[in-house]
């Protein structure tokens, strides 16, 4: 596909005006998350069924043409797999996506397992993608030719998997139940994963003593430190592992955690001295000032409750055979759990569970309520 860079704020307006009398267009990001600690959009492709368009965040200072458009109710937009994108674009611009397309999702409600772009792109256009660009640094400069064909090639043939994808929807009756979900993916909102205490976002967390906890928290906070200092991620100073090993056996000199394999000797010889002053500090709280882990009151165990799970599990079953949608997408255990709780008599106290969506009980509301009848106790 032919390919422009925007290299100005007046050409990326005209570009966008021109895209807006559009019916259909791509987009896709490139981040640098695999290389710095604060991730941002390093590169943006928009294209249209002739042509695609590359811009550089960097060099372009007036980003509201390319929002004005993201946020256009006419034009739709077709990403795959838009959650990061999404958040990416809340995070950096404040952006929001309307009149979302999105051919991951979309490839659930048609049963596709195979739902990578690459794998996608290689079924339909026998075209092979190079999946080491997913893991290069975009924030480098200059982008190497190899780079920008790798970013035209994600957004040039969505298209035209959109035409394919759009017409098997409708085929098979499902395009209202895709486009149900596609607006719910757009409201998606960026998160900060770096609020106090961390260990609320660290799995596993929930399931050790008190002391570790506040060991596990103060190594935490120090890798954080560590991390925004250096301007990298997380996973390239500490490992998870190594920090939760920490935490459990709680190492008292430094060769003690090389010896454990918590850490290497060359991250002992810049981070050693950093953690046991984290862990002593944790070890010298007094008991009162341990941390505590939320706990999610569970309700008692009610055995109707469990034959209704039971059986709504069952059904789940046959329908997702009969549908060709997986069964976790159909009807997660979560929400079967909510509903086996509730118990809804008629399809609006169905769709009044949170979160219960209209396109599945178009799609078996009347099969969860008859599973419910031979519950009744």
């Amino acid at each position: 596909m032919n390919y422009k860079f925007i290299e100005s704020d007046e050409e990326l307006k005209s570009v966008c005006d021109d895209l807006l009398k559009e019916k259909i267009i791509s987009v896709d990001l490139e981040a640098d998350s695999m290389h710095c600690f604060k991730e941002k959009i390093c590169l943006i492709q928009i294209a249209s069924a002739k042509q695609a368009f590359l811009i550089d965040p960097f060099e372009i200072k007036k980003i509201p043409p390319f929002i004005n458009l993201l946020e256009n109710n006419d034009v739709i937009k077709v990403f795959h797999g838009s959650d990061f994108d999404i958040r990416s674009l809340d995070r950096d611009y404040n952006a929001r996506v309307n009149n979302l397309f999105d051919t991951e999702i979309a490839c659930r409600f048609l049963g596709i397992k195979e739902r990578g772009l690459a794998a996608l792109l290689k079924k339909n256009f026998n075209v092979n993608v190079d999946k080491k660009f997913q893991k290069v640094d975009w924030a480098r400069r200059p982008l190497n030719q190899d780079m920008i064909e790798y970013s035209v090639g994600d957004v040039a043939y969505l298209t035209k998997l959109y035409d394919i994808i759009h017409q098997k929807l409708v085929v098979n009756g499902r395009l209202s139940w895709a486009k149900e979900e596609f607006e719910i993916q757009a409201t998606v909102r960026y998160e900060n994963n770096h609020l106090l205490p961390l260990f609320k976002k660290f799995k596993g967390a929930g399931k050790i003593d008190n002391r570790s906890l506040a060991v596990l928290e103060n190594l935490l906070q120090m890798r954080l430190l560590i991390a925004q200092k250096k301007d990298q991620p997380l996973f390239k100073i500490i490992s998870n592992a190594s920090l939760l090993t920490m935490a459990l056996n709680r190492p008292v000199k430094t060769d003690q955690m090389v010896k454990m394999r918590a850490i290497s000797q060359k991250q002992a010889d810049m981070y050693g001295s950093l953690c046991l002053d984290a862990i002593e500090r944790a070890m010298a709280l007094e008991h009162k000032a341990l941390p505590l882990y939320p706990k999610i009151r569970r309700p008692k165990k009610d055995t109707r409750v469990q034959e209704r799970i039971e059986r709504l599990k069952k059904m789940r079953e046959k329908i997702s055979s009969s549908l060709g949608i997986e069964p976790g997408f159909l009807l997660n255990n979560a929400l079967i759990g909510s509903i086996a709780s509730e118990n809804p008599e008629t399809a609006q106290d169905l769709l009044n569970i949170e979160p219960v969506r209209q396109w599945q009980v178009e799609a078996m509301g009347e099969k969860i309520l008859s599973t419910l009848g031979f519950c009744k106790f």
